[in-house]
């Protein structure tokens, strides 16, 4: 007996010792080529000023040069980069193509530049996993490792992007399948995510967080609990109706019989024209919007609208739509936080910041299906109070979007509810509701009695003869 848990010991302590060896050197050299990628980022935005011109007005060529990128060099880098990286995962054991890497980056960085509504977390994931990928190729690893390190790869590119070291963890373990936590890749991500976030620091990345400490001495108020979770059913509205927006429109586009250079040339072009209308708020990353939103001065948030959110998501649907290189997840930080302050504004003006926030993570948590990951970055960005109100808004979103995911690859393994008949195992794009044949029967028998009942009033309201 001894010797044998002796053995198990041994076996485990050599697993644990690998994969903290390799998930450290993962995360630094993720950590490296991220950093790279946010600093050219941040340098093309920078010299949009040396333009004699609106940068968007270049956006209908940019889309066209993204697209031929795409198309000529890594036709596996096109649309957001998170998708593409689940996809990799379930169907070819995180086998990704080295291209995917510089092409990813350029693209993005051109898509950005020009005012494309796109995030930078999609090509953080895809970058991380793409290096991931690739030395495990070079070094012959198994099927399962690669996958493993993929994994962890996604988990420290997030990490890196957003300054969420633990969320970012959770986040590559809890997006791959809904109702499932990998938890023997926990380890390994978190590791990742931590030597990626600290590299990018030691590289000099800085990293924006906000203290909500405003609202801290408020006691357990049943009344603010209960508009949160009126918040949480409007955050999960809010998030179908972006998944919606965002897979109808994409579909759409693919109908038209045009050239996909075409598409994107008269795409951007319409793009620039909504700009012209509606304003440069809702092109490009839209951080500074995100950061007005939640700040405690009101006088930083003048300028967002309560049909913010819905602009912005027509923006990020024609941008993707059209050919547009990015991420999803800065947008849906956008649509969440000014959806947020929206319902703040009218529910509880006093906690305006406070419903921002929550719409952050909420509309994340619905739109990706990763309620826990979501919870743990609101800690991480807003500070331990939140923490509580974060995580009734992101679990009650995450179940009112449904079975739902702005990543079709997502491969359901829960039911959001029991009345609910749904294949499990399969892809989220390929699943189809209804519902069970017992709640059928009891819908079946309510509406036989309430016709019986109606037969009743009709005949005692018959005039009685002679």
């Amino acid at each position: 007996m001894i010797r044998k848990h002796f053995t198990e010991q041994t076996a485990i302590f050599f697993s644990v010792a690998k994969w903290v060896f390799l998930s450290s050197v993962v995360g630094v050299i993720i950590g490296a080529v991220v950093t790279l990628f946010l600093n050219i980022l941040e340098y093309s935005e920078d010299s949009r000023s040396l333009l004699p011109f609106h940068y968007y007005y270049i956006l209908p060529f940019a889309l066209v040069l993204t697209v031929w990128l795409v198309k000529t060099f890594a036709p596996s880098a096109e649309g957001h980069g998170t998708e593409k990286v689940i996809s990799a995962v379930h169907k070819s054991d995180g086998k990704i193509d080295i291209s995917v890497i510089p092409v990813k980056l350029l693209a993005t960085v051109v898509s950005i530049f020009a005012g494309a509504s796109v995030g930078k977390e999609g090509p953080g994931a895809q970058i991380g996993a793409g290096v991931a990928s690739a030395l495990s190729d070079l070094f012959k690893f198994s099927k399962q490792d690669r996958k493993k390190l993929v994994i962890c790869g996604i988990s420290a590119g997030f990490a890196t992007v957003f300054g969420t070291p633990v969320a970012g963890a959770i986040f590559g373990v809890e997006v791959l399948i809904i109702g499932v936590i990998l938890y023997d890749v926990l380890l390994p991500s978190f590791i990742a995510g931590f030597a990626a976030f600290t590299t990018a620091q030691l590289l000099g990345i800085q990293y924006t967080y906000y203290n909500l400490h405003f609202y801290q001495n408020i006691s357990l108020d049943m009344t603010l609990i209960l508009k949160v979770v009126l918040a949480a059913v409007f955050f999960g509205i809010v998030s179908d109706i972006v998944i919606t927006a965002v897979s109808s429109t994409e579909k759409m586009i693919k109908k038209i019989k045009l050239n996909s250079y075409m598409k994107a040339f008269i795409g951007g072009t319409l793009i620039v024209i909504l700009t012209l209308i509606f304003g440069e708020e809702y092109i490009g990353l839209g951080l500074e919007t995100i950061h007005n939103t939640i700040t405690p001065d009101p006088l930083y948030a003048v300028d967002v609208h309560w049909y913010t959110f819905i602009l912005k998501t027509l923006f990020t649907s024609l941008s993707l739509g059209a050919g547009g290189s990015g991420g999803i997840i800065t947008p849906i930080f956008y649509i969440g936080a000014t959806s947020g302050h929206a319902f703040g504004s009218i529910v509880s003006p006093e906690h305006l910041v406070l419903f921002s926030a929550l719409g952050f993570v909420s509309v994340l948590s619905a739109t990706t299906n990763t309620p826990i990951a979501s919870t743990i970055m609101a800690v991480e960005l807003f500070g331990i109070d939140i923490a509580h109100y974060a995580a009734i808004a992101a679990v009650i979103s995450f179940l009112l979007s449904g079975h739902r995911s702005i990543f079709s690859s997502q491969i359901l393994a829960m039911k959001k509810s029991e009345m609910l008949s749904v294949k499990i195992g399969e892809e989220v794009e390929n699943i189809s509701t209804s519902l069970e044949d017992n709640e059928m029967n009891k819908i079946n028998r309510l509406k036989d009695r309430l016709h019986i009942k109606r037969e009743i009033l009709k005949q005692r309201k018959r005039p009685k003869k002679d």
